[in-house]
């Protein structure tokens, strides 16, 4: 607890709602990837040590996408292995096709993740590629990942608008979430790319997805606090099933390649309300907000999440 004097947030349990959420944190490589200045690799690699022994256990370490097409995660072979060794803590990585997929195996790479997208907009944009064009590149990259033995996440961008097609039709997103885990994925990540989902919007979607034959188990849920709906959504989707939630420290992040999406859903948000819940973390909320407040510093501008701001006086110091 961040203010166990005061012994807030005050815990109270709601029914229908999970035990547990795994947190899926993001932020050194959804949060940084879209800062304007390169972060030193000793710094990234400081972030993600923080972020473990602030209890997270699955941290989202870079991506081994081409340099030109996201500079600011070029140094992933020089990153992953200052990391690799954390105990205790899975570290996935975004690889776009087989090349990058070599690249982290070489590594020793465990847990890999394939990008696609509920839109053709987005998927020419981000891909340079339609969705079936990008689904049939992810096949074979999916295939020789579990041959391997990795651990195969997916992540779906524009679940529920697109900023060129606006509204996205449920049916079109349950089409590429089925393809994908079909084709082996493990983990889908429903991203709100743009932040536009709604409560009702949420339940359709997880709704129509088990009614397609895709179990809740296999679900994590993106969403990003454009119009304030981040915590909102997530909820719904708690109350759904869903035990598994993308979030990023201190609420960095966006997408460079769809100009309207702002910050993700900030970790110490997300966890300050599962806390209030009695939902259990696993995470150090004072020594979360701490390094949230360690990491601003070094972009050299505040966190924009609130439970940063209202906690940074009270935040616990990282261990030594």
């Amino acid at each position: 607890m961040s203010t166990p004097e005061l012994g807030l947030p005050m815990v109270v349990p709601a029914p229908g709602l999970p035990a547990r959420v795994r947190i899926h944190e993001v932020g050194p490589r959804d949060g940084l990837q879209n800062e304007k200045a390169t972060v030193p690799t000793e710094v990234k690699a400081e972030f993600v040590r923080r972020l473990a022994d602030a209890g997270l256990t699955t941290i989202e370490a870079t991506s081994f996408v081409h340099p030109k097409w996201v500079p600011q995660l070029a140094d992933a072979e020089a990153l992953f292995p200052l990391v690799r060794d954390l105990p205790g803590v899975h570290l996935p990585v975004l690889v776009p096709n087989a090349h990058g997929l070599d690249r982290a195996l070489v590594l020793g790479a465990t847990r890999v993740a394939v990008f696609a997208s509920a839109t053709q907009s987005f998927s020419k944009a981000n891909l340079n590629r339609t969705v079936d064009e990008a689904l049939a590149m992810f096949e074979p990259v999916v295939s020789q990942a579990k041959k391997d033995g990795l651990h195969v996440r997916s992540y779906l961008s524009m679940c529920f608008g697109d900023p060129w097609e606006g509204a996205v039709p449920v049916h079109q997103v349950v089409r590429v979430c089925r393809s994908l885990l079909d084709m082996g994925c493990d983990e889908l990540s429903l991203g709100d790319t743009i932040g536009v989902a709604t409560p009702g919007h949420v339940r359709e979607l997880l709704t129509e997805l088990n009614e397609a034959g895709v179990p809740t188990g296999s679900i994590g849920v993106h969403f990003h606090d454009t119009y304030g709906q981040a915590l909102t959504n997530t909820l719904v989707a708690l109350q759904h099933g869903v035990t598994t939630v993308d979030a990023s420290a201190g609420g960095l992040g966006g997408c460079p390649y769809a100009k309207s999406a702002t910050g993700n859903l900030a970790t110490e948000d997300l966890v300050w309300m599962l806390q209030g819940l009695g939902i259990d973390t696993g995470v150090d909320l004072g020594r979360l907000t701490a390094t949230s407040v360690w990491m601003a510093g070094r972009l050299g501008r505040p966190s924009p999440s609130r439970t940063v701001k209202a906690l940074a006086g009270t935040a616990q110091p990282p261990k030594e």
